[in-house]
């Protein structure tokens, strides 16, 4: 069988791994982006996690050739009227810095009552046809008022999902049952489905 390259459009080698393990389908094999070069990052200007992640998707594509897939996803918490939303991995204005993003939505949250929030990813794949399917899932939870936990990344050691009652945090779980619960893990089951419709 031909295996089929599909073009990880991220850095974080978390979601890379994570995409492999959940869209396990045989024939395809997942790169990321930058073990084929060094390529520039597109602008994120869509509005919506499902407008980011298309835009990520494709220019990865159109920059390989190849398939591509790629997330978008944050946190949205409601008594922040949804924030920090798309702009979750940027909102301490550092990219990607998970202790300064953390420490800021502490300081927003004290004396907050409303602890409520969801985490929501939005995955586009686009296919060397320029074919394009999307899904999108959210994870229900609660914003703790300290971290806990060492696995995981970014607000995991924050977030208390409804499936464990609000006693563990995303980064007190495994990945396996990280990936049975998550936003990102529900949405790549929900393309993996798509995907193995289509073969």
């Amino acid at each position: 069988m031909q295996k089929k390259t599909v073009v990880v459009a991220t850095s974080n080698m978390h979601k890379v791994t994570e995409i492999m393990s959940i869209v396990d389908i045989d024939g395809y094999e997942f790169v990321p982006l930058s073990k084929l070069g060094n390529f520039p990052s597109p602008v994120e200007d869509g509005t919506t996690f499902t407008e980011n992640a298309r835009i990520k998707a494709l220019a990865a594509h159109r920059e390989t050739g190849m398939a591509a897939i790629a997330d978008d996803s944050g946190l949205e918490v409601d008594a922040l009227g949804g924030a920090p939303g798309i702009y979750s991995s940027r909102y301490c204005g550092d990219e990607g810095n998970d202790a300064e993003n953390n420490a800021k939505l502490l300081r927003e949250m004290q004396g907050k009552q409303d602890r409520t929030a969801r985490f929501t990813c939005a995955i586009v794949f686009i296919d060397e046809d320029g074919t394009e399917l999307s899904t999108k899932a959210s994870v229900e939870g609660k914003i703790d008022d300290h971290e806990h936990g060492s696995e995981g990344f970014g607000y995991d050691p924050l977030f208390l999902p409804d499936e464990y009652g609000g006693e563990l945090s995303m980064a007190e779980i495994t990945m396996e049952q990280k990936n049975a619960i998550s936003h990102r893990g529900q949405a790549l089951r929900m393309l993996k489905d798509e995907l193995l419709r289509r073969k």
